[in-house]
């Protein structure tokens, strides 16, 4: 279970997130809705303590994680598959899941290693030896994917997985959060795409401005107009 009580963010003097309290439970593929500017990133960062200027708690079953850096947050069971890929463009796709590779520290965690991934990614096996540069927008979100695997995490946060991705490439990245999610492993998917997010996720947490207006489950967001109008709606 990741909870996250009263949690408030700030860059600098900006205040993006008010009071963030929500519950994300690793055993339900659950997804974090919100338009462009929402918070849904800064979000992700506070969680993995890439912000530091933040207050409140947030605790992935019984490790509170609001006071750790990121290094011991990963270490802690939680990897991130960020908002734009960010791979290592002068590195190989090997050398990047290398440099990613972590044993299993718990014994509830499936373990990944390059064998696995390159069984859920045929693809980097071909292309092992080209740089990050070389990658389709594509195959660098199955990196991205493949090195958060490599750390041998129990739960993933996804940042808009398909932003940017083909619509060919979003439906195999929807049979690959599948997968995972049947293996067992917890995934906050953040998304602006409903339809990728119908697909993969039981519930649903709803920012607004920095602050969660509704949480729930999917198919009430299927169902309810309103409710995407008025909070999801370009």
């Amino acid at each position: 279970m990741l909870s996250i009580a009263g949690l408030n963010t700030f860059y600098g003097s900006s205040h993006i997130l008010h009071n963030v309290t929500l519950d994300v439970d690793s055993t339900v593929p659950t997804a974090l809705l919100g338009r462009n500017g929402a918070g849904k990133t800064t979000l992700v960062r506070s969680i993995m303590g890439f912000t530091p200027g933040r207050s409140g708690t947030i605790q992935w079953d019984a490790l509170p994680l609001h006071d750790l850096t990121p290094y011991r947050i990963s270490q802690g069971g939680i990897a991130v598959v960020p908002q734009g890929r960010r791979i290592f463009q002068s590195l190989t796709v090997l050398e990047n899941l290398q440099i990613a590779g972590r044993s299993v520290r718990h014994k509830k965690q499936r373990r990944f290693g390059l064998s696995e991934v390159f069984e859920l990614f045929p693809r980097l096996k071909e292309r092992s030896s080209n740089y990050g540069d070389q990658l389709s927008g594509g195959e660098q979100q199955m990196l991205a994917i493949g090195r958060a695997l490599m750390t041998n995490p129990q739960f993933i946060l996804m940042d808009e997985p398909s932003e940017g991705l083909a619509p060919i490439i979003v439906d195999a990245l929807v049979e690959t959060i599948r997968l995972l999610e049947s293996q067992g492993l917890g995934i906050l998917l953040v998304e602006q795409n409903l339809s990728l997010a119908y697909r993969c996720a039981e519930r649903a947490h709803i920012l607004n401005k920095g602050e969660v207006v509704w949480s729930g489950d999917m198919e009430e967001v299927r169902a309810n107009d309103e409710l995407r109008q008025m909070h999801l709606a370009v």
